[in-house]
């Protein structure tokens, strides 16, 4: 049991002005892990009044870009310090496997960190030009503001940093709202936040719910608001944000496909797709769901696959041995059967998995990991994200047709190419319209941008690029010649 009775709330630990709870329950048990406040919209207020303060009057925009840094730097040898920690935590509260916690739920924050802040060194803060008419013009890249981050539970602190950490060296202060599933994690990142030394107001971490959320989004102190999430909430907070004319960047939802050519190697795709399709326990934005095999695979395709999901072991996210978890919620298991009971009803056919609890799992939010055969573009499970353990595997004629039904979605966040042949595999790639593609695998390196086409966001995080949505352009001509 793990309990937090404040609020970070510029820099200081705070009580809130109201006396809900968030209760924070293990996925696996159903027992209670931890409690937090739960944030109000007067504390929202004061988060916001502080971040404004710090940031039109204190000392943090008006650094130099090198002291920034310096303190983020601070800010990942801190961090990584408490890592196994937090990776633990996030295991207990969400249901994430533990030796995904100890990557892409911790490493990668951390990775987060070290890469923006060696980026930022070279980023051209302010650069010189000369103009047609030969006068020198400098392009200054000034912060945008005060910054409102909404994250999602199912990689709290990973898009939390995604966020904060290239605002905060841009100049910005920020006010975090959390999800209320991963509240501890959240505060327990507050604690580090604390020890770093940034200057009073630039920092807060606010747990609470969606009606919480939607206040920052609309306050009159935000500049900007950047939120990962599902593409039903992102289309509100684009909607709230154009009628404000306030800045926004939407990482959103996915429906990305894995193309499986002829000639790939079977064995390696299925074990590159393990962790592709299932990582997090399918609870991941970027999973591979859709996959695309050629009529003359089909069979040993479907096969394949089916194999792999009979090896995943089912349990306890603390156990090391664990692929697959439980899912985050009651709603979350309740909203992946209902899909795997719509595919069957769709003429769908199940060769792996199917509804009904996981052998050896009385209790927790548990659902067994399940494939699809004999499934076509157009059903519901192959074009709406399900968020869990389920794949759909679509058979496709030639390679051009794998390319139509790839980019038949409204989706374009992910996908993956599997091929003996390297250079036909870029060409599928170019063609793609997806933010990120990788070829016989499925990875993201935060050195390149991150984000997506069409339904699947606005903007891009990571990278150089990821600096981009969190300053203003700002050109000054002269002094005259």
């Amino acid at each position: 049991m793990r309990g937090y009775d404040r609020l970070f709330i510029g820099g200081n630990w705070e009580r809130s002005t109201g006396t809900d709870v968030l209760d924070v329950h293990s996925p696996h048990s159903t027992e209670l892990v931890g409690r937090t406040p739960a944030a109000t919209t007067a504390d929202v207020d004061r988060a916001v009044a502080a971040a404004r303060d710090a940031f039109d009057t204190g000392p943090w925009p008006r650094l130099a870009p090198g002291e920034r840094i310096a303190l983020l730097r601070r800010f990942a040898e801190l961090y990584v310090a408490r890592a196994p920690e937090f990776a633990e935590l996030i295991t207990a509260e969400m249901g994430s496997p533990i030796g995904f916690s100890q990557t892409g739920q911790t490493l990668a924050p951390w990775l987060l960190l070290t890469t923006l802040a060696d980026l930022a060194e070279t980023y051209p803060w302010e650069a010189e030009r000369t103009g047609v008419l030969g006068d020198p013009i400098t392009v200054r890249r000034e912060p945008v503001g005060v910054v409102g981050a909404i994250v999602p539970w199912n990689v709290p602190q990973a898009a939390i940093m995604s966020k904060l950490a290239p605002a905060l060296l841009a100049g910005c202060t920020v006010v975090v709202k959390p999800a209320p599933e991963t509240a501890l994690d959240a505060l327990a990142l507050a604690e580090v936040i604390a020890e770093v030394g940034f200057p009073a107001g630039v920092v807060s971490v606010l747990p609470a719910g969606r009606e919480i959320g939607e206040h920052l989004v609309t306050h009159p102190g935000i500049d900007k608001i950047a939120f990962t999430g599902s593409t039903a909430a992102g289309r509100r907070i684009a909607a709230l944000c154009g009628e404000r004319l306030r800045r926004v960047t939407l990482e959103l939802g996915g429906k990305s496909a894995a193309i499986i050519l002829d000639d790939a190697d079977l064995a390696a795709t299925v074990d590159g797709l393990k962790m592709a399709s299932f990582m997090n326990n399918g609870q991941a934005c970027v999973a591979q769901t859709r996959i695309l095999a050629s009529r003359a695979r089909y069979t040993e395709v479907v096969d394949a696959l089916a194999d792999l999901v009979a090896t995943l072991r089912v349990g306890d996210p603390a156990d090391p041995a664990t692929d697959i978890g439980p899912l985050v919620a009651a709603r979350q298991q309740e909203r992946v059967e209902h899909y795997i009971t719509l595919g069957q009803a769709e003429g769908a056919r199940v060769v792996a998995g199917g509804n009904g609890r996981p052998p050896g799992q009385p209790v927790g939010w548990y659902v067994r990991p399940t494939v699809f055969a004999d499934a076509s573009n157009d059903m519901r499970i192959a074009r709406e994200e399900i968020f869990g353990p389920v794949l759909t595997v679509i058979p496709y004629a030639d390679e051009a047709q794998a390319v139509e039904l790839a980019n038949d979605s409204e989706y374009g966040l992910a996908g993956s190419v599997w091929t003996a042949d390297a250079e036909r595999g870029l060409d599928v790639a170019r063609r793609v319209r997806t933010g990120t593609f990788a070829v016989n695998r499925y990875t993201t390196d935060f050195a390149a941008p991150f984000g997506g086409y069409k339904a699947s966001g606005i903007g891009r995080e990571h990278g150089p690029e990821g600096f981009d949505a969190y300053v203003e352009l700002k050109s000054i001509a002269g002094p005259a010649t």
